[in-house]
């Protein structure tokens, strides 16, 4: 008997009405640059230290490595969003991957008296406590990134790639001022996520009083 318009269609046992889009596969090109970030890192830091720290062909090298680690981290993301292929793995291991390749970065320079420990200690506090913050406040929901947040990370990594280059002159005192304006950033926006976390976790436990 052929079905005429408007007649239902036999529904299939087990299944909804809408349909359920496949879960991304973990092995996707979105995860595979995070996993090359992560693979990254112990590279860039035995670049970083060959030839005695401070020879300046094995740091343009490490230069190179830190380069394409920040590019990765420019597109996963985006990649995984407009492909639909965003997964579990890739949620958890693109955060662990960026804080890895740039503390990495920033404890290595200070280990080779490059940096300021103080500018190492200021930017991991505010990565470790933000992390930290977005798990107590999970329950009511997710902080999204800022465009200050954006626009520290990039900072920041543009600041850090210039001390991994042994550079001199006017180059070294221009980086020494972007650095400067990563930790007013790196700051900045730390203060300004917190004050998101508690507007959210005040507006969800007020509404969870309501809710009784």
């Amino acid at each position: 008997m052929t079905k005429g318009p408007g007649a239902p269609t036999a529904a299939h046992p087990g299944r909804s009405g809408a349909a359920v889009p496949p879960q991304a596969g973990i092995w996707n090109i979105a995860n595979m640059l995070t996993m090359l970030r992560l693979l990254l890192v112990p590279v860039f830091v035995l670049l970083l230290f060959a030839g005695g720290g401070h020879d300046p062909k094995w740091r343009a090298v490490a230069w190179a490595s830190f380069a394409i680690a920040m590019i990765t981290d420019l597109f996963d993301g985006e990649i995984a969003r407009r492909k639909g292929l965003v997964t579990d793995f890739g949620k958890i291991a693109d955060p662990i991957a960026d804080k890895a390749i740039m503390g990495a970065a920033l404890v290595s320079l200070s280990v080779l008296g490059d940096l300021p420990w103080w500018v190492t200690a200021v930017i991991l506090a505010r990565e470790l406590g933000i992390t930290l913050l977005r798990f107590w406040v999970i329950r009511f929901g997710v902080i999204p990134a800022s465009r200050g947040g954006k626009l520290k990370t990039l900072t920041q990594g543009i600041a850090v790639g210039m001390y991994v280059l042994e550079l001199t002159g006017w180059l070294a005192t221009g980086r020494a001022l972007l650095m400067g304006l990563a930790v007013l950033l790196t700051v900045g926006t730390g203060l300004d996520y917190v004050g998101q976390a508690l507007r959210l976790r005040s507006e969800g436990l007020a509404k969870a009083r309501e809710g009784r």
